[in-house]
Formats: C-alpha cells, structure tokens, sequence
C-alpha cells in the first residue's frame, strides 16, 4: 500500500478558478487535486486531499495525519497562515512533517500577510507558482 501523503486546505480554498483568479489561477481545487493524484501514482503514493473554512478541522486533521501514519502534509491553511497559533502548535505537535504551500507569493502582498504562523512551524514552504507549487510540495514530500 502506497504512503499517503495528507493535502489540507483552509478557509476559501473552495472557491479556487473563481476567486480573484489573478491572484490564484484559474484552476480549481478539483483540478489541482486530479493533478496531485495523478503524479502521486507516479511516485508510488496516495493523496488525501480535504478543504474546510474552519480551523479546528485543519488540527484535527494535522493529528489525524500523525495518528494514521501519514508520510507528510501539504497545508494551505489560507488566512489560518497568517493569524493560528493552533494551527501552529498542531504542527509543532506532531512528528509528520509538514509542507506549507501557497498559491501566490505571500511576501509580494499586503504587509499581513508576510508574518506566517504555519511557516514558522513547517518543514519548509512552497510559495508562488499557482498550482505548480503543490506539485513542487509533492516532490520535496516524495523525498523525505
């Protein structure tokens, strides 16, 4: 049985292909998700990859991820990013190392959004190439 590599998207993240698409692309979670499972075969691996707007689903499955033995998680907590510290202590909280994954380049945006609680805890960030950095996520994640 393939590892599983965890995808956890925050608040928003469902409206992707709709949502001020200069900023995020055009395509959809469903797209970046079809795109995810389809190298994740490639690499020998499963994805589970879940959306919620609230934050205490994005910890419950940051534990969840350790619990089942996940190999790694990819998280866009989205505004979560840049405001939990439960998000944060989740991660710290756990072995499975985490990958935070942006869409757009925080750093490049208004000035909230460069402080980020999920990086300060991550394994390493991916930021700024639209969907690309998932895949970019997945292959560092293939690695560990």
């Amino acid at each position: 049985m393939p590892d599983t590599i965890f995808v956890l998207n925050g608040p928003n993240l469902n409206l992707l292909g709709t949502r001020e698409p200069e900023i995020y692309g055009d395509e959809t979670l469903d797209d970046i998700a079809g795109m995810l499972e389809d190298r994740a075969r490639e690499l020998d691996l499963s994805v589970d990859v879940r959306q919620s707007n609230h934050e205490g689903h994005l910890v419950d499955w940051l534990h969840e991820a350790q619990a089942v033995g996940a190999k790694a998680v990819l998280l866009n907590a989205g505004a979560h990013t840049h405001t939990s510290i439960a998000i944060h202590d989740a991660i710290k909280g756990i072995r499975t190392p985490v990958i935070e994954v942006h869409l757009s380049n925080p750093h490049t945006r208004e000035a909230f959004r460069h402080k980020s609680y999920v990086g300060m805890a991550a394994k390493g960030t991916v930021a700024g190439f639209g969907a690309y950095s998932y895949m970019l996520a997945l292959e560092a994640a293939a690695r560990f």
